[in-house]
């Protein structure tokens, strides 16, 4: 099976409905399989390699995801490219996984001069206009096929190199295949259920760099519609859901909270909802208490990793009650129970599984996995063992089988459903010269769940100027990644050999939360 038959599932079920929606219009699956037949024909006439790595850069676009659909038709691979992302950051990922054809979006062209010099990328197609002497998208494929390629792909080809950070900072590419996929799919199929023919709706909120555009492909299987909006804004999302009648949304714990701050501003009417998924960081349950008192029972949670992705365990709405209240025995605060096509075993440091209620690293075994690091054998070899996929996060197992996070082994960040990891914006610091040392951690935060602190020694006699740091991270890193706040202590604390003892600081802050991750 290839990603690509689950749009094309829905395409035989009807190409005259409506596969996407958005601000700029709308496209029936007609359209939009169509255009990704053109595209898929056009990448293989390019004389590219095989499996040759497709990026793809733009804000939420229906256009922008049909050219992934035509990266896999053409069974080559995506890489996903956030565009809130630095353009140093930008640049790095798409020479780290050797992209050789870049589909951008306009809004984001002051990136292709940069792009161009790497000498890597053949082409450079603009999504939604000309670029220079360039057609744009559709003028560049409008005279291949409008049939499918004869292509044919095996289970454990590569369909998607995803960034993800590592200890270092840099990313690592994340290798997933049609099979890990697959079963991402079917895992989300047996949470977000429906009847048969009953309208599906999917609001795609959050970028579709990311989950949004993965959980569309369900949707499309159904012979759904995905609503594109370009960002998350609540009033956007509520506005979107009444006018197209929306079924499910996946959105981060932190816009879900600022949902509850504006739902009874004025009435929305929300019926049409019977799904609100939430995962990719953890979720204050007093405001998961208070969603499901506004929104009704409807909030599902997914747990998962770019390495298992978006569907190691889940909860589905009826779990979150008891006779039809709210639960108060502590399920709330898991992930749910594991999905059936996958195993999960709670171990301590030296590899052996630990019983029941006792805490240790969370890991994971099965088709979902991902099939590797990419280039990156050793990184790979410390993170699955033995077939067994070491996820870093610290949790348990109770009684009934839910899942329960509640620590990280690593010291990643998740802030507003992003990652950040603390070296990377470490690096940013120390270059300034009124800093001898410093530590990046999590701190608790209502919305977000955790925000970016930075905890800093300075030379003896240095002034800093904290606005013109945090500037300057959000000019290297993007703005997510930069600290939102810049703390001067006289002594950072320090082991025996000298090394700085981040979870001491980062205890500092989180000694007094109840919400303690």
């Amino acid at each position: 099976m290839s990603v690509i038959d689950m749009f094309d599932r829905g395409w035989r079920m009807g190409g005259h409905r409506t596969a996407y929606a958005g601000e700029r219009g709308t496209w029936t699956y007609d359209e939009a399989g169509e255009l990704s037949c053109r595209i898929a024909h056009a990448l293989l006439d390019a004389d590219l390699p095989a499996q040759a790595k497709i990026g793809v850069i733009a804000p939420n676009d229906p256009l922008a995801w049909i050219t992934v659909l035509g990266t896999w038709r053409a069974g080559m691979v995506w890489v996903p490219l956030n565009p809130s992302s630095s353009q140093d950051v930008l640049v790095d990922l798409i020479d780290s996984f050797d992209c050789t054809v870049l589909f951008v979006h306009s809004t984001m062209i002051s990136i292709v001069d940069r792009i161009r010099a790497l000498g890597k990328v053949r082409l450079v197609v603009c999504i939604d206009a000309p670029l220079g002497d360039e057609p744009s998208l559709i003028d560049w494929c409008s005279e291949m096929p409008k049939t499918a390629p004869p292509i044919h792909v095996r289970p454990d080809d590569v369909v998607s190199i995803s960034a993800t950070g590592g200890t270092t900072g840099r990313p690592k590419g994340v290798v997933n295949t049609h099979r890990s996929f697959g079963i991402t799919f079917a895992h989300f199929m047996l949470g977000v259920t429906y009847d048969a023919d009953e309208p599906v709706v999917n609001l795609a909120a959050a970028p579709l760099t990311h989950s949004a555009g993965m959980l569309s492909l369900p949707v499309s299987a159904r012979g759904g519609t995905v609503v594109v909006i370009e960002r998350a804004e609540p009033r956007a999302v509520l506005s979107a859901i009444e006018k197209f009648s929306v079924t499910e949304v996946f959105l981060p714990p932190t816009v879900i909270y600022r949902l509850l701050e504006v739902v009874e501003e004025k009435h929305y009417c929300l019926e049409s909802l019977r799904y609100l998924i939430y995962g990719a960081a953890p979720m204050s349950e007093e405001k998961l208490r208070r969603a499901i008192q506004l929104f009704g029972p409807i909030l599902i949670e997914f747990y998962g990793q770019t390495e298992a992705f978006g569907a190691i365990s889940f909860l589905r709405p009826e779990e979150h009650l008891v006779d039809g209240r709210l639960r108060t025995d502590g399920i709330l605060a898991s992930c749910g129970r594991p999905g059936p096509f996958v195993k999960v075993e709670i171990r301590d440091d030296k590899g052996n599984p630990l019983p029941v209620g006792r805490s240790g690293e969370v890991c994971v075994t099965g088709d979902l996995l991902m099939q590797g690091y990419y280039r990156e054998p050793a990184k790979t070899a410390e993170t699955v063992v033995e077939g067994w996929l070491h996820t870093g996060d610290i949790g348990h197992l109770d009684n009934a089988g839910y899942l329960y996070i509640t620590d990280r082994k690593k010291d990643m960040i998740i802030t507003g459903g992003l990652n950040v990891y603390p070296s990377e914006v470490e690096q940013v610091l120390w270059s300034d010269p009124a800093i001898q040392d410093c530590a990046v951690v999590g701190v608790p935060h209502e919305d977000w769940g955790e925000q970016v602190v930075a905890v800093v020694e300075l030379n003896e006699g240095a002034a800093l100027d904290r606005q013109a740091l945090i500037r300057k991270c959000k000019d290297k890193l993007g703005s997510y990644k930069a600290p939102k706040r810049i703390d001067v202590v006289d002594r950072l604390p320090r082991s025996s050999n000298g090394k700085v003892l981040k979870k001491d600081v980062r205890e500092s802050y989180w000694s007094d939360s109840a919400q303690r991750i």
